[in-house]
């Protein structure tokens, strides 16, 4: 059965007197389905939106009005450690996970990029310190930021900003693909799992579809060239409000992992969720009577056979600033990577030992390739080649002994076909011998079938001769005594009536 979660988290407001302590947690781990409930908590959290971020093991919360990244282990559910930086940190994302390595990435209230990785990958790639493109199209400050699920070179981006525009771009060439126009002001954004549609959460509550394939057109909507110069403004059917009258902003947006559910937290502390195929409000999931700055959906579990990762992280390697780090990269330093550091993980698998044998040979690999190995394909195209081109540097002498082997050849496969043939002809013979006796057996079995039939009737036509005098001789005995006669006609009828009548 599959099991789908997400983690919420909560902005911090000022304590009442009467507040219990259940107002201190700031992360929940929420089941989603199929039993909707707490599943764990974590305490002493407060984040601003944008500031949250997870992987398979760990919660990544940047603090608001704080200089600090909190870090939280999901299973062993604690507090694992404080991570302070030199500035305050407004958004964080983890990016290139693999197998629970990842950098993180944190933008600082300064406008610096800081790289951490807190599992250590590969120190050997430094990963770029300046930008390369820059996209200005919108009049107000943006207010959220999205990217799609592709990996190929059409995945899209798309921003939303307080000037009530959603605008979609192609990230990777800098070009403006569409602009939306949208009525209320957009706070967040969320994309489809297909990259098909997308959602804005706005001030007044309410959420706005973004579908891409709305309008009809023989290029994909979004690269029509006639289509990405006129802004579009999104029907009114497309406008999804909350039931009630009393709407709260829409802080954050999450879709579920199948695309048919879309998850909305607020201002007021409630999170909702929405039927994307209907169009409309359907239920209220939970109250966290905080304000739900953050959503994220975790990957489903509990799928049959499940990839298990050869390492499982245990701790995360706090970062360390040293002076290569703060100055330019130009003041000599061979290396920005930090030295001496500790990195605790724990083999989940054997790993496989370098260069060791496989033990499959030749045929296991081509028959379990998914078409034909590389090794077959190189050997087949050199010995076509060979075959084709042959080496102008060979010698006569090679020649000589290719055309005498080749004559060699050519009188063994004739030798070969002759006797080939004589053995077809040797077999035909024999089947026409088999075939001649099988006639020559069917025929005798007819004739003495035939002569016995004949001797039967004889047999039964003297029967009925030697049975036909013996009731002769009877009757004559019989028809002395009597005082008429019966005279017996050809026919085999008695004449009594004749005899009668002459009386």
């Amino acid at each position: 059965m599959l099991i789908e979660c997400f983690v919420a988290s909560t902005l911090a407001v000022e304590k009442k007197a009467n507040a219990t302590s259940t107002k201190d947690i700031g992360i929940y781990l929420h089941e989603y389905q199929p039993n909707p409930s707490l599943k764990s908590y974590f305490k002493k959290s407060s984040t601003q939106p944008n500031c949250i971020a997870a992987n398979a093991t760990h919660i990544f919360a940047a603090q608001a009005d704080k200089s600090a990244v909190h870090v939280y282990n999901k299973d062993r559910n604690n507090h694992e450690a404080i991570v302070p930086f030199q500035e305050q940190i407004t958004c964080l994302a983890l990016a290139g996970q693999y197998e629970g390595a990842g950098t993180l990435v944190m933008g600082t209230q300064g406008g610096r990029l800081i790289l951490w990785e807190p599992f250590p990958n590969d120190p050997s790639q430094p990963l770029p310190l300046t930008p390369s493109r820059t996209l200005a199209d919108h009049h107000a400050a943006i207010t959220s930021v999205t990217f799609g699920h592709s990996a190929s070179k059409a995945s899209l981006a798309l921003s939303a900003a307080k000037d009530q525009t959603c605008i979609i771009w192609d990230y990777r060439n800098g070009v403006l693909l569409h602009t939306y126009l949208l009525g209320a002001s957009p706070l967040c954004l969320a994309l489809d799992p297909a990259d098909r549609a997308a959602y804005a959460g706005c001030e007044d509550g309410s959420i706005q579809l973004l579908d891409f394939y709305k309008k009809q057109s023989l290029l994909h909507p979004l690269y029509d060239p006639n289509q990405q110069s006129t802004p579009t403004q999104p029907p009114a059917s497309d406008h999804w409000h909350l039931p009630q009258a009393s709407s709260s902003p829409v802080l954050c947006l999450q879709v579920i992992y199948d695309g048919t559910t879309l998850l909305s937290g607020h201002e007021n502390g409630k999170v909702h969720q929405w039927n994307i195929a209907q169009g409309k409000f359907n239920a209220q999931v939970t109250d966290f009577s905080l304000p739900v700055t953050n959503l994220l959906v975790l990957p489903p579990t509990g799928f049959p056979n499940p990839r298990t990762p050869s390492l499982k992280i245990r701790h995360v390697v706090k970062p360390r600033y040293e002076s290569s780090l703060d100055s330019s990269r130009g003041n000599g330093s061979s290396s920005i990577i930090p030295n001496n550091y500790t990195f605790t993980a724990q083999l989940t698998s054997t790993l496989p030992l370098p260069d060791a044998p496989t033990g499959a040979s030749d045929l296991d690999d081509a028959l379990t390739h998914a078409s034909f190995p590389t090794s077959m394909l190189e050997k087949g195209i050199n010995e076509l080649a060979a075959l084709n081109n042959p080496s102008p540097h060979a010698s006569h002498s090679e020649h000589d002994t290719l055309k005498v082997a080749n004559e060699g050849l050519k009188n063994q496969l004739d030798t070969a076909l002759c006797r080939q043939r004589e053995a077809i002809t040797k077999v035909l013979k024999l089947e026409e011998e088999k075939f001649r006796r099988q006639e020559d057996d069917a025929v005798k079995k007819a004739r003495k079938k035939r002569r016995r039939i004949r001797m039967m009737e004889a047999e039964e036509r003297a029967r009925k001769i030697v049975m036909g005098a013996t009731v002769e001789d009877r009757e004559e005995g019989e028809g002395k005594g009597d005082t008429g006669t019966v005279v017996y006609g050809e026919d085999g009828l008695s004449s009594d009536t004749d005899e009668m009548s002459s009386e």
